[in-house]
């Protein structure tokens, strides 16, 4: 068939998979599909969408198809791969108009321009960048525009990318461009500028996005003025903000990754941001985002140790005395005394919209920071207030000083003021402990404090309660303890929600006694519902320290069970209260099993009535159960027939429904996969038909988790379910998470059951015609690719084990595949090694050698059966338990054995020197 007649039957399907009438659009998206694998299909889409003359809808449908391919079908060993021919014609069809006229169909196109670049730039694509620098010098603004688009997106791409010869590539390319781009953003800066002092607000528009996208791809105090001139209303007003927040980031990254070459920078940047955040310069001006950056900017100088000099001062480098004599002689006791002032003072008040907040929604309040700045605040409060101590607790002990005395309840200024202020000495406890006598001023000051009842106030007993927490472990007599739980008793009786703690253990027992008396004296299902909630909030509180307490309670609650078979509220409040008390008893919740299980049973059971109110406090509970349980016993195993329907409805429920298999699986894997893995992979098999990409993830974990339990057991069991794991790792699966935990489970197959591998292997090769070794090549160099979208440490070095297992090979594919395999190892090595500061040598930080059992605080929870489980298992786990460096080395020595020397010299000569060199510093001491 000729272009021609191609482009018209390509046409018209696109045109009806545009249809909003799914009888006309599944037939056409079914075609399309077909015709993917097809050659020539590429370049009759690139011809449609480059053709502005036909609808945008179509185009816009071709491009993506177009996107797609690039994905699947782009790279040399891709089942059915372009010719090098088509992928020539499209690159050159790709670069010669940057002059698409919609905007979103631009990016898109800008995209795939970046996503061919990964793959063939500059091997097989070198004009690409000096067409693009030719573009962006171009006259014509549309063409200017679009190549910078594509510029911007292309240099973002390949600075993605990590292997070692890529980065050098990069940075060659980067040195030669960076000049250049740095040119350009301040040409269209100053025709911003320029446009705006005159009011000519399209050109000042266009010239932004410019402005925008050169400094993407590439002396930030231009103009804070601007923000006058530009009126929160004009067209350019949301794109400015836009520039100046890249160009702080300029500055903070700049900051980070090169703090010697900014030193001469500290000085302007510091008058710049102080002057904004500080003085009245930024009144009017300023905007959320943009205080945040100079805050940030503010203090990562304050606190960036190469800015301070040495303990010893002889020890100092050069560039460290120049940059402290700097900040010496910006930071000023008259300035120091500014920021702590302003910062208190400004920015800790609470706002409108957070007093709002209180009234409308305590707990959303009491759960949250409305404001971006404030965490940011607090951080550089502390910062400066540990670098300048000296001058700064004057400055805050003074405000105190101040505030004595109880505030006026009409004056909502000086009530925020205070707030602000204690909120400062709470935040700053350790630095002021040898100035501020705090038992002395809770007896005078705070404890009077926490007892004005007035309900303006309660901001106040609020920021007090939470400034003693702050200062307890700080500095506070025991003998005052009992005044503080009085007050704390009365506290909790406050209507308020946003009043919480955890302070009155000494009170347990006269507590808990006395709920418990009133559960049993009130009648009305509504109270006992409060009383249960009041008791679940003091087992959660206070956990296993209930544990001497409970006997009452777990007498009446199977009575009161009984009682409310007709209120299902009541029994939410019931279910609640259980699953508090099973944490809080822990492996000992074995002994509420006869009453416990059939509870479950019956709120979990999808053919029962109530569960429409009890399922989703039924499985917390189940699930809490299973973490607690110190063994499995056959009635626990019995539930479990309730989960396949519990799947079937495939609700918000559905992590917990994983969480609960997952439990299982760690409890007793052997026993509960050969009772349930059958059906599992039935329902499983149906879920991932039709599920998010994060849903698919948690499926795909419980998997990985069989398979780390019972390697043998666990790939028989679900062997169904592993050739779409397979396929989605050879077609490249565009989703890093999904693609992470794909590799996830194939390194457990490969690793620690390599004859299941090879025989999946061999499946998977009759199945798409090809051969073994061929498809085992696509597979590594697929891993060894998408080695970036695998973020967890643990599976990066399982990626490394497996991969390493295939060898010593004389297979010519693994022999070929040999240096991606050792950039996989070099890369893990750099993530799991550390080095020893006395010997100099490395070690793998992930070895586990025993079983400790962990010192816990007070206030931490105490491990679950389950937490325990997990870490006997992580002693198996060759990731714990197998010294990469050691089997790097063995597979390495092995390797040489095999070929001898002259051939493992010639093998080693494929790896790039750089990571030779990384390797043999890893593998010193061998």
């Amino acid at each position: 068939m000729d272009m021609d007649s191609a482009s018209t039957v390509v046409l018209q399907a696109l045109t009806q998979a545009t249809s909003q009438d799914t009888a006309v659009l599944k037939p056409a998206e079914e075609q399309l599909r077909q015709w993917e694998t097809q050659p020539g299909f590429y370049s009759v889409l690139l011809k449609i969408f480059n053709n502005h003359m036909l609808d945008v809808n179509v185009r816009w449908l071709a491009v993506l198809y177009f996107k797609n391919g690039i994905d699947r079908y782009w790279r040399r060993v891709a089942p059915h791969a372009l010719s090098e021919e088509e992928k020539m014609s499209l690159r050159a069809g790709l670069i010669t108009n940057f002059n698409e006229p919609v905007n979103q169909i631009a990016t898109q196109i800008a995209v795939l321009i970046a996503k061919v670049a990964r793959l063939d730039c500059p091997r097989q694509w070198p004009e690409l960048i000096p067409i693009l620098l030719e573009s962006v010098k171009g006259q014509d603004g549309l063409q200017q525009h679009r190549a910078l688009l594509t510029f911007y997106h292309v240099t973002k791409t390949l600075a993605s990318k990590r292997l070692a010869q890529d980065k050098r590539l990069f940075q060659d390319l980067a040195s030669g461009i960076y000049s250049f781009a740095c040119s350009l953003w301040s040409h269209h800066t100053d025709c911003f500028l320029q446009q705006i002092y005159a009011r000519d607000e399209a050109a000042a528009l266009s010239s932004l996005e410019r402005t925008l996208l050169s400094l993407k791809g590439s002396d930030i105090c231009k103009d804070g003025g601007l923000c006058r001139q530009v009126g929160p209303d004009n067209a350019c007003r949301e794109k400015l903000e836009k520039t100046i927040i890249l160009f702080t980031k300029v500055l903070l990254d700049f900051l980070e990754y090169h703090p010697c070459a900014f030193i001469p920078l500290i000085q302007r940047s510091l008058e710049f941001a102080v002057s904004y955040v500080f003085t009245p310069a930024g009144e009017g001006v300023t905007f959320e985002r943009f205080i945040v950056q100079c805050m940030n900017l503010i203090k990562m100088i304050v606190k960036n140790d190469a800015y301070k000099p040495a303990k010893n001062i002889e020890d100092s480098k050069p560039e460290s005395l120049e940059a402290h004599k700097i900040k010496t002689a910006f930071f000023t006791h008259p300035t120091l005394t500014e920021i702590g002032r302003r910062l208190v003072s400004h920015y800790f008040l609470l706002t409108e919209e957070e007093l709002a907040m209180w009234e409308e929604d305590p707990e959303s309040f009491g759960n949250s920071t409305s404001q971006d700045t404030q965490p940011c605040t607090e951080v550089l409060f502390l910062d400066i207030f540990h670098n300048y101590s000296q001058t700064l607790t004057p400055v805050l002990l003074e405000m105190v000083q101040n505030l004595q005395g109880p505030t006026n309840v009409e004056d909502p200024v000086q009530l925020l003021m205070k707030d602000a202020v204690y909120n400062a000495v709470g935040l700053a406890a350790y630095e002021l402990f040898d100035n501020v006598d705090f038992d002395q001023w809770f007896k005078n000051q705070l404890l009077g404090e926490l007892q004005v009842n007035h309900h303006r106030y309660k901001l106040i007993r609020r920021r007090v309660i939470w400034l003693i927490g702050q200062w307890i472990s700080v500095k506070f007599k025991s003998d005052l303890r009992p005044l503080l739980y009085e007050v704390i008793l009365s506290l909790m009786q406050d209507p308020d929600l946003v009043f919480r703690t955890e302070q009155f253990l000494p009170y347990l027992e006269s507590i808990f006694g006395l709920l418990f008396q009133l559960l049993q004296q009130v009648t009305e299902c509504d109270t006992k519902m409060q009383v249960l909630h009041v008791i679940s909030c003091v087992i959660e509180r206070v956990n296993i320290q209930i544990r001497p307490y409970v006997g009452c309670l777990v007498q009446y609650l199977p009575l009161l069970w009984k009682q409310s078979e007709e209120h299902n509220m009541l029994r939410c409040a019931i279910l609640t209260t259980l699953i508090h008390l099973v944490q809080g008893l822990g492996a000992e919740s074995k002994n509420l099993y006869p009453f416990l299980l059939p509870v479950i049973q019956l709120s979990t059971d999808v053919s029962q009535p109530p569960h429409v109110y009890l399922l989703e406090d039924g499985l917390e509970l189940w699930l809490v159960t299973l973490e607690n349980s110190p063994a499995v016993t056959p009635e626990l195993l019995r539930i479990f027939q309730n989960m396949s329907a519990l799947l079937e409805l495939s609700s918000e429920n559905l992590r917990t429904c994983f969480q609960i298999v997952n439990a299982y699986i760690y409890l007793s894997a052997t026993e509960f996969l050969q009772s349930y893995a059958e059906s599992l992979c039935r329902s499983f098999c149906d879920l991932l038909k039709d599920i998010t990409n994060e849903g698919q993830v948690q499926v795909l974990k419980v998997v990985e988790i069989a398979l780390k339990v019972s390697p043998i057991l666990g790939a028989h069991m679900f062997q169904p379910l592993l050739p779409a794991v397979f396929r989605g790792i050879v077609d490249g699966e565009r989703y890093p998470v999904v693609m992470s935990t794909y590799l996830g489970i194939m390194g457990r197959v490969l690793l620690q059951n390599s004859s299941f591998f090879f025989s999946l292997l061999a499946q998977m090769a009759s199945e798409c015609s090809q051969e073994m070794d061929q498809l085992l090549g696509n597979v590594i160099e697929m891993w060894v690719d998408r080695m970036d979208n695998i973020t967890q440490p643990e599976r990066r070095k399982l990626s490394s084990l497996a991969l390493l297992s295939l060898l010593p090979s004389d297979n010519s594919v693994i022999q070929d595949k040999f240096c991606g395999i050792i950039n996989i190892c070099v890369e893990a090595l750099h993530d799991v090694m550390t080095e020893d500061p006395e010997t100099g040598t490395f070690k793998d930080c992930m070895l586990m050698s025993h079983f400790e059992e962990p010192k816990l605080s007070d206030d931490e929870e105490p491990p679950t059966e389950q937490d325990k489980r997990k870490k006997l298992l992580a002693l198996e786990d060759p990731v714990h338990s197998v010294s990469l460096q050691q089997f790097v080395y063995e597979k390495l020595k092995a390797q040489q054995a095999m070929m001898g020397d002259q051939g493992f010299g010639v093998l080693m000569e494929t790896v790039d020197t750089e990571l030779v060199r990384q390797l043999q510093e890893f593998l010193q001491g061998f």
